[in-house]
């Protein structure tokens, strides 16, 4: 088997590491797309009836879009923690403990948002939120360079999203 000795390559050594590597991968996979499922699966009613409910932008996406792009972004997510994780870096415990915080975050703007309708408080939890994942992918790209360049639609995508919340607050 082909090592590769790159701090960032994904690299396999031998049959043995090729499987906890692999393991490592998909509990990390389980872990974020999980999340992202719940979440939606919790506010999947609330959701669809938001959009006839609220005033928006003019620029919100159809409603298809958004569960395209969170896949897309907790996959991402869960790629990126586990090269952190399997990284020697000093910083990896901090920033995995960040990645954590900024996942249950993640959840909660959504019960936040969708369930309760308070949008002002989702404002400001998502400016918590945004804060975070700035400071998890500095923390990553110490780690792993790749694991922070990963992070970077998911930061595009929250203040697009701080965009819409704002939009929200203000036309509601």
């Amino acid at each position: 088997m082909r090592k590769f000795t790159h701090n960032n390559d994904i690299h396999f050594i031998g049959r043995g590491n090729k499987m906890i590597k692999l393991k490592n991968y998909i509990i990390s996979l389980i872990i974020s797309i999980g999340i992202g499922q719940i979440s939606g699966f919790l506010t999947k009613n609330a959701s669809k009836n938001f959009s006839s409910n609220f005033n928006q932008s003019a620029l919100t996406p159809p409603d298809w879009v958004f569960p395209v792009v969170w896949v897309i972004l907790f996959f991402l997510m869960g790629i990126s923690a586990t090269l952190v994780y399997e990284s020697h870096c000093k910083y990896k415990k901090y920033g995995l403990l960040i990645y954590g915080v900024q996942l249950a975050f993640n959840f909660l703007w959504s019960m936040l948002f969708f369930l309760g309708e308070q949008f002002v408080l989702s404002f400001g939890w998502l400016t918590i939120l945004i804060l975070m994942v700035v400071g998890m992918i500095l923390l990553f790209y110490k780690c792993n360079k790749i694991a922070g360049y990963l992070q970077i639609p998911y930061l595009v995508w929250l203040c697009f999203a701080m965009y819409l919340n704002y939009i929200v607050v203000i036309l509601n």
